[in-house]
C-alpha cells in the first residue's frame, strides 16, 4: 500500500500486517469480479449508490440530536427505492428557523418544497436523483415567509417563525 506523497508505509507494526492482508483480499475480490465478468454469457449489475450516515448535533436543551440519512438504513433487508434522504441541518433563530439540506446532483428546478404548520416537505424526483425528506420544525412558521436558495448541491430555506398565541385565560376568584 502506497501512502499519500509517495511515502510507503514503515514501522507500523502489527496493523501493517492487517492493512497489507486488506489490500490482498481486496485485490482477489477485484481480479475475481473481472473474471466473472468476461464469462460467456456473464450479465453484470450494478446496483446503488448505496448511501447511509447519521449527523450528531446538540439541541438546545443540551440534550444530542441524533438524526439517520440515506436510501438505506440497517437492519433492513429490502432493496432500496433508490431514494435518498438528504443531509439536513436545522438552525432555530429568535425570529426565524433555517433548513440547511445537501442535495448534490440536482437542478434547482427539480426541487419541490412544502411549509406547513410544523413540517417542511424536501422532494426531488429526476431519472438520476431521488430525494425525499419531511422535517419537524421546533415551531410553527408562516409558510408564505419562506424564502429559498440553491448553490452548488446545498439548499438553504429560511422561513419566519409564527409569533407565540397569547391565551386569555379568565380570572379565577379564590375564596
Amino acid at each position: 500500500m502506497v501512502w499519500p506523497f509517495g511515502r510507503k508505509k514503515r514501522g507500523l507494526g502489527f496493523f501493517s500486517d492487517i492493512d497489507e492482508e486488506f489490500e490482498r483480499m481486496r485485490e482477489d475480490i477485484e481480479r475475481m469480479m473481472e473474471e466473472a465478468s468476461r464469462q460467456p454469457g456473464a450479465k453484470v449489475s450494478r446496483y446503488g449508490p448505496y448511501v447511509y450516515g447519521f449527523s450528531m448535533r446538540t439541541g438546545p436543551d443540551g440534550k444530542p440530536i441524533i438524526e439517520e440519512f440515506g436510501n438505506v438504513k440497517p437492519p433492513s433487508r429490502e432493496m432500496p427505492s433508490g431514494e435518498r434522504e438528504p443531509l439536513v441541518d436545522v438552525i432555530e433563530e429568535e425570529k426565524q428557523i433555517t433548513v440547511i439540506a445537501e442535495l448534490p446532483g440536482v437542478e434547482k428546478k427539480d426541487i419541490r418544497l412544502k411549509a406547513a404548520g410544523k413540517t417542511l416537505s424536501i422532494k426531488v424526483d429526476t431519472p438520476e436523483r431521488k430525494y425525499s425528506k419531511n422535517i419537524e420544525l421546533p415551531a410553527e412558521i408562516k409558510p408564505e415567509s419562506a424564502k429559498a436558495s440553491y448553490k452548488n448541491g446545498v439548499l438553504e430555506v429560511r422561513l419566519e417563525r409564527k409569533a407565540p398565541k397569547r391565551e386569555e385565560g379568565s380570572m379565577i376568584k379564590v375564596e
